[in-house]
């Protein structure tokens, strides 16, 4: 049986091969988790409930839904790991919140209607990862 230090060219391999038969929205999910985890963002999937915490993904939904007669923005956040919603009241646009876009977001994880959800996080939007640009 070989070592550790023996495994490294064939763990690399293996990595390498793993990512030519992952499917995009494997490989998006895997670059998300690896982008998260190197801003030292908390995964949503290990976010618990009323828990402050930093998250960041990418917005796949972004949808005007009004609460209580009050205007909402609501966008989906997903990291790779899984998604929250992120509700802005009182908001009916915010340049530059769109589907595919990256953000970080802060804020107090609350649950609403069955969901995790971050309200009026303070935000920052990324630039487009290297890769992931439209074609």
């Amino acid at each position: 049986m070989s070592g550790n230090s023996g495994d490294q060219p064939q763990g690399r391999l293996r990595r390498m091969l793993s990512r030519l038969t992952s499917s995009p929205e494997e490989l998006q999910a895997q670059e998300l988790r690896e982008d998260a985890a190197v801003s030292g963002c908390t995964p949503i999937a290990q976010a618990g409930d009323r828990e402050v915490v930093t998250v960041s993904g990418t917005l796949r939904t972004v949808t005007l839904r009004p609460r209580a007669g009050v205007p909402a923005l609501e966008a989906e956040l997903f990291d790779g790991s899984d998604a929250l919603d992120v509700v802005w009241l009182g908001r009916r646009s915010i340049a530059g919140i769109e589907p595919g876009r990256r953000l970080t977001a802060s804020g107090r994880i609350s649950s609403a209607r069955g969901r995790r959800v971050l309200f009026n996080p303070r935000y920052e939007l990324r630039p487009l990862g290297h890769g992931s640009e439209h074609q």
